[in-house]
């Protein structure tokens, strides 16, 4: 459960977002809005990277402002567009993450063999195309034991196979660990969820920002 409290996000002097009070159920949540709508800058006011005014609370009593290091371990977020060290491999970031978000050993290696990143996951980030760094990002936002996953604009640059993947992802973690997920895109989900994984997020929910 996500508790939004008193919350206002502004840009100097122009309002970006305002709730008053929101109560987010576990679950899947597709975020639908045209661009510049306040996708982005809501997930990562979430994800504890932008500041703001009033509180985000997880259950039970976890604020973001009063508890941060607790609340960014259960809060999970990948960019639409990550952009990461370039002198660091990406094993070395993965080991980092895994780490901070307290792993258990070798569970990245999963994340890593089914996304078919084996031949390159030792190269330096500088070397990594658009989809290699949208890859790594996406298995970033899996390691540890999130409560919630906040994945911005998951499905650019993301090949099909790929897509995929993060779908069964998606439904292994829902399932088997009640990890509750906040997708935000531009994009109808109708228009480019895969046949093959309807079933997955057949019992999605939507939310709208205007």
């Amino acid at each position: 459960m996500l508790r939004f409290v008193n919350f206002q996000k502004s840009y100097h002097s122009f309002p970006a977002l305002k709730i008053a009070d929101l109560t987010i159920e576990p679950g899947i949540y597709w975020i639908k809005g045209a661009n510049g709508s306040g996708k982005s800058t809501l997930l990562k006011t979430i994800a504890g990277i932008l500041d703001f005014k009033g509180d985000i609370i997880l259950h039970p009593d976890i604020s973001v402002k009063r508890q941060t290091l607790a609340f960014r371990k259960l809060v999970n977020f990948a960019e639409a567009e990550p952009v990461f060290p370039e002198f660091l491999t990406g094993k070395e970031m993965v080991r980092l993450f895994a780490e901070a978000k307290g792993a258990a050993k070798g569970q990245e290696d999963y994340y890593i063999e089914s996304m078919k990143m084996q031949s390159y996951i030792n190269r330096p980030l500088g070397t990594y195309s658009s989809g290699m760094l949208k890859k790594l990002s996406l298995i970033l936002a899996f390691l540890g034991q999130p409560e919630i996953i906040l994945l911005d604009e998951p499905l650019i640059t993301v090949d099909v196979e790929s897509l995929e993947v993060l779908y069964q992802w998606i439904a292994e973690k829902y399932f088997k660990d009640q990890t509750s997920f906040l997708l935000a895109s531009h994009q109808p989900l109708e228009s480019i969820i895969l046949p093959a994984v309807k079933e997955i997020l057949i019992e999605h929910q939507s939310l709208k920002l205007n």
